[in-house]
């Protein structure tokens, strides 16, 4: 399976990005996907995750409100749509892939890793 992140950029405080991760090499329709985040000298951070049917969905506290998780089954597509951003959103985000049932913020459940698009917010 290969997982790959785009969309990552630098912008300013209160900006918006939609990240987008291309899965191919699996069962897409299957797999429930999340959305992890790391930055230097901190650990792998859950942000948000979706079932394989999209009516599950989950948000770390801390982006609620701010970001949304979507997916597009028939283009093997998740995208993550983040708004009013701030500067401790700033990381690597990577997106993963779980199969099996249910959907989690634990990043031990997820056996697909894509590589991470980088996201800077300062200004």
């Amino acid at each position: 399976a290969q997982l790959v992140e785009s969309g990552g950029a630098w912008v300013p405080p209160g900006g918006s990005l939609t990240l987008s991760c291309a899965a191919s090499g699996l069962d897409f329709s299957k797999a429930n996907m999340g959305w992890f985040r790391q930055s230097p000298g901190k650990d792998n951070e859950f942000v948000a995750s979706i079932s394989w049917s999209g009516l599950g969905i989950d948000y770390a506290g801390s982006v609620l409100g701010r970001f949304t998780i979507s997916r597009a089954n028939d283009r093997n597509t998740t995208l993550l749509q983040m708004n009013n951003l701030k500067p401790e959103d700033t990381a690597l985000y990577r997106c993963a892939a779980m199969l099996g049932p249910g959907y989690s913020r634990y990043s031990e459940a997820y056996a697909h890793w894509g590589q991470g698009t980088q996201v800077t917010v300062s200004s």
